[in-house]
């Protein structure tokens, strides 16, 4: 299952991302994730929660994008979405076989927010 490496590599990039705002927590990870790359959604979001789990990245929510195939006409530079395995322009009618996306996995967004303050219990103001 490739998704637990995918899994491994995206808490990898949101610490080291995270590494950079020092007194924040990430909360959220956006990823972009094309129709060809093969990647099973389901797989890759319990193989995130398991490694994220009783790590400084437990809670971490992830979103992921799901981009369509799209291809690239030759003769008039139109792009379009392959639906049901056509690879016809829909404006000229050309056969294009030029996949230009689709097949991406590409970390998109990590959000954070600043932690909250420690608060100072039992002090006595001396007055």
């Amino acid at each position: 299952m490739h998704e637990m490496g995918i899994a491994n590599s995206i808490l990898e990039a949101v610490q080291k991302e995270a590494m950079r705002y020092p007194g924040n927590r990430a909360t959220k990870v956006g990823i972009r994730v094309g129709e060809l790359a093969a990647i099973d959604q389901d797989a890759l979001r319990f193989c995130f929660e398991v490694l994220a789990r009783d790590t400084a990245l437990d809670g971490l929510q992830l979103e992921i994008e799901l981009c369509p195939r799209r291809h690239r006409c030759h003769d008039c530079d139109c792009t379009f979405i392959v639906r049901e395995y056509d690879f016809r322009c829909p404006k000229c009618q050309k056969v294009t076989p030029q996949c230009v996306s689709g097949d991406e996995l590409e970390l998109a967004f990590v959000e954070v927010e600043e932690e909250d303050e420690p608060t100072a219990v039992g002090r006595k103001s001396s007055q």
